[in-house]
């Protein structure tokens, strides 16, 4: 039947209001949003980068360095395996990307080839494809006395793409911190970052941002023994020489501290990092979880009296004395820090450590004058694209043209609520999905108004013809926004960056328009022909 009930009418008109709430903060500046009640919509859409401007950079994660990290760690690894069943060796170490070494006694040949066994695990889950990987993860090599060991293929692709991973949410989350909005930060080719943070107007904190690891490690101070002793190798090899963060004028370090190889305590344990004041000097005070409070205490009873050193990316920050066992797993560093560099320590340390240096290969800044350009140019397309749609649908079709402009206008209204609510970023392929919208919702509208003709031409009254147009046009405008939803859905999932934003607002469009022609024409023409009741319909 053409009547509508009160609920249905009562529903879309609910929807429009709604729609036209969330919609409203996007004609208001931000600081006039801020101060809305918190009850009140206050969602508006972001622009992208190529709308507003910003900082793009590519980066490059440095993997030859990581490779090597873990190459040392493997020789201690070695090393204490090795010494612990009594396997005599000489010359341990890495050349050419390998961990060789020569056995004293060849008779030990199998039982150290044991030893490296339990160290070479086999298998491991791939974080690209959440696969499990069989393979091993290091190559083992035997020539006589001489072993080698260095990464397979396998284990190879494996750590890059881990490294390349971590770096990817270290980098999301120290660039959601600094309060930008939808940044594009996405994986490219096999070790590089592709990162877009619109708005941004300084490439230069970005990259202090992302030039640090920020790998906090602990040491205890070896006050016994020289620099100068540790380099000419007459200390043990369990010591290493870190420089002071603090420099001279002429750049070179204020002081060199010789340091136990041995972590006592990694960041890895932070919980939360914090900038704040300590004496009227700008400090970071931080928190460990419950294993990191644990160790923290016991080091700190052991050692009472001895200098604790900070050391960050291999330079030491600080090297306070323990006066007394600190059991409320929490500290502070202390330096010649100014306020920004507080912050951003504190903000680092709460990210997270890099897995590997990043290096910036290109660095590019979008003005925001060519994004208003596009802005301008993508409403004189939108304005002018909805008019002469308009024009020609009130032309074709008369009443029922008109039904269709306001069921139009409805729909954009709920485009831009959608996008609002999400929180969207739009781009100018976005700007195109929406001119699109705009026609494929008026497509919609002209299959039910020349089904509504046929009927009429067909014999059938006003109302039976109102109804069996909009009945037998279901079918064909469902099936036909489905199958370019898919196609959304498809783009969306396999695309990225602007290609993205083309897909959600097409899909959204979609959807929209889905509700406009089928609910909204409805109840349009409902209600006219409800208040005039013709004996012919004006097509």
């Amino acid at each position: 039947m053409l009547r509508v009930s009160n609920v249905f009418a009562a529903i879309v008109g609910a929807v429009c209001l709604l729609a036209l709430l969330l919609t409203l903060p996007n004609f208001f500046g931000e600081d006039t949003v801020e101060d809305w009640p918190s009850w009140v919509p206050s969602g508006q859409i972001n622009l992208g980068l190529d709308l507003q401007g910003g900082s793009h950079l590519l980066l490059e994660a440095d993997v030859d360095a990581v490779i090597e990290d873990r190459l040392e760690t493997l020789v201690s690894d070695v090393r204490l395996a090795l010494r612990t069943e009594r396997i005599r060796y000489r010359g341990l170490g890495v050349r050419d990307e390998r961990v060789t070494f020569r056995l004293v006694d060849p008779a030990d040949r199998d039982a150290a080839l044991e030893v490296i066994e339990e160290l070479n695990p086999r298998g491991s889950v791939n974080p690209v494809t959440g696969g499990f990987d069989y393979q091993r993860r290091y190559e083992v090599e035997v020539e006589g006395d001489r072993v080698g060991i260095g990464f397979s293929e396998g284990g190879l692709d494996a750590l890059i793409d881990t490294v390349v991973q971590q770096s990817l949410e270290v980098v999301r989350r120290r660039i959601d911190e600094l309060g930008t909005r939808e940044p594009t930060i996405q994986r490219q080719g096999e070790d590089r970052i592709l990162l877009q943070v619109p708005g941004e107007r300084d490439p230069a904190a970005l990259r202090r941002l992302l030039g640090q690891t920020a790998q906090l490690t602990f040491h205890m101070v070896d006050m016994g023994t020289s620099p100068s002793e540790v380099r000419a190798g007459d200390a043990s090899a369990g010591l290493m020489v870190v420089p002071s963060a603090e420099t001279t004028e002429a750049g070179e370090p204020v002081n060199e501290w010789v340091l136990r190889r041995r972590v006592e305590l990694s960041g890895e344990n932070l919980t939360d990092a914090q900038a704040s004041f300590q004496d009227n000097q700008p400090v970071v005070s931080f928190r460990f979880d419950t294993e990191g409070a644990r160790k923290f205490a016991d080091i700190t009873s052991e050692n009472v009296g001895r200098l604790f050193a900070i050391v960050l990316d291999d330079e030491v920050i600080s090297a306070p004395r323990i006066q007394e066992p600190i059991t409320g797993g929490s500290g502070v560093i202390s330096g010649d820090f100014t306020v920004q560099e507080a912050n951003e320590l504190a903000l680092l340390l709460r990210s997270g450590a890099l897995p590997a240096p990043l290096t910036v290969l290109q660095e590019r800044t979008v003005g925001p004058d060519l994004g208003a350009d596009m802005v301008a140019a993508g409403e004189i397309a939108g304005i002018v694209g909805l008019l002469l749609v308009a024009g020609f649908m009130i032309a074709y079709y008369g009443t029922f043209g008109v039904a269709a402009v306001i069921a139009l206008v409805v729909n954009l209204v709920l485009i831009a609520a959608a996008l609002s609510s999400l929180g969207a970023t739009l781009t100018l392929p976005g700007i195109a999905g929406i001119v699109l919208t705009v026609g494929m919702a008026v497509d919609a509208n002209v299959l039910i108004f020349e089904r509504i003709r046929e009927e009429a031409k067909n014999g059938r009254g006003p109302v039976g013809a109102i109804d069996a147009g909009f009945r037998g046009a279901i079918r064909t405008i469902v099936d036909a926004n489905v199958t370019t939803l898919i196609a959304a859905v498809l783009l969306f999932q396999f695309g990225s960056g602007p290609v993205r934003g083309f897909a959600v607002t097409l899909a959204i469009g979609i959807l929209s328009s889905l509700f406009t022609a089928l609910m909204v024409t409805r109840l349009l023409v409902s209600l006219w022909y409800q208040r005039t009741r013709p004996k012919a319909l004006p097509l």
